[in-house]
C-alpha cells in the first residue's frame, strides 16, 4: 500500500513536470490527471481476479493509489484551469480555489468513505446492491458521454499532448516502477496489482471530471481512447514479459 502511495505521488510530480513541455498553459490540468490516472479500480480487480481467481492484493492497491488519485485531480484540474491559466492564481482566486476543492463532491464522498469505514458502520445490502450497479453504469456511460462530445478538430490540436500522456502511462511509468518493485520482492498478485495501477488505460472520469470542472476535455478523450485502445496490447505484453521472468 505504501509502494503505491510513492508510486503515485512521483507518478503526479513527472506528470506535472511533463506537463511544462505543452505549449497551450490551459491543457496542462488536463494533461497531468490523463497521465497519472488508471482505471485501477475497475480494470485492476477485474485483471487479478481473472489471473488468480480472487482479487487479492487488489484492495490495498485501491486505497494507497485511488483517493490519492481523486484528491489530486481536483487540485490540479482547478490550479490549472483555462481561468486561473490565463489570469493566474492571486488574491481572491487563491481563495476560490481552496474553497472549490474543500466543497467538490468527489472529495467530501471520499472523506465520508473513509469515516464511515473506520467507524465500522454497517451498510445495509440493499444499498450496497443499488451503488454497486449504479456504479457499473459509471464507465459505459462516460464512454458516450465522450464520444458524444468528441471534437476531431479539437483532439488533432491536443494530439502531442494526447500521444505523450499516453506513451508515459502505458510504457513509461512501467518501465521506471516495476523493476523497483521486482526489486523490492513483489510477486504474483503484488506486482499485478502495481502493474495495473501503472499502466492500465486512462479512466474516463478523467473526461467528466475535467469537463465539470470547466476545461475543454480535448486532450482528455484523446488520451482516454488512445489508451483504451492500445492498453490491451501493452498490459498483455507487460505480462507476458513477467510470466516470462517468472514473477507472476
Amino acid at each position: 500500500m505504501l509502494f503505491c502511495f510513492l508510486a503515485t505521488v512521483i507518478s503526479i510530480a513527472i506528470a506535472f513536470g511533463l506537463s511544462f513541455l505543452l505549449r497551450r498553459k490551459e491543457e496542462r490540468g488536463e494533461f497531468i490527471q490523463a497521465t497519472y490516472r488508471s482505471s485501477a479500480a475497475i480494470l485492476g480487480l477485474a485483471f487479478i481476479q481473472n489471473i488468480y481467481g480472487s482479487s487479492g492484493m487488489g484492495p490495498l492497491m485501491i486505497i494507497g493509489s485511488v483517493p490519492l488519485y481523486n484528491i489530486c485531480a481536483v487540485v490540479v484540474l482547478s490550479v490549472f484551469s483555462p481561468d486561473q491559466s490565463r489570469q493566474g492564481l492571486k488574491g481572491d482566486k487563491v481563495k476560490k480555489t481552496l474553497l472549490g476543492i474543500v466543497k467538490n463532491p468527489i472529495i467530501i464522498g471520499i472523506a465520508v468513505g473513509l469515516a464511515w469505514s473506520a467507524l465500522g458502520l454497517p451498510l445495509p445490502k440493499i444499498l450496497h446492491s443499488v451503488i454497486g450497479k449504479v456504479g457499473g453504469t459509471a464507465t459505459p456511460l462516460g464512454l458516450i458521454a465522450m464520444g458524444a462530445c468528441f471534437d476531431l478538430s479539437k483532439a488533432r490540436a491536443s494530439g502531442g499532448g494526447a500521444v505523450l500522456a499516453s506513451i508515459v502511462k502505458l510504457v513509461g511509468f512501467g518501465v521506471l516502477f516495476v523493476p523497483l518493485a521486482i526489486a523490492l520482492g513483489f510477486r504474483n498478485q503484488e506486482l499485478v496489482a502495481v502493474l495495473v495501477m501503472l499502466c492500465s488505460a486512462t479512466t474516463v472520469s478523467c473526461y467528466v471530471m475535467a469537463r465539470n470542472m470547466g476545461h475543454e476535455g480535448s486532450l482528455t478523450s484523446a488520451a482516454v481512447m488512445l489508451t483504451t485502445l492500445f492498453a490491451a496490447f501493452t498490459l498483455t505484453g507487460w505480462l507476458y514479459l513477467m510470466r516470462t521472468l517468472g514473477v507472476i
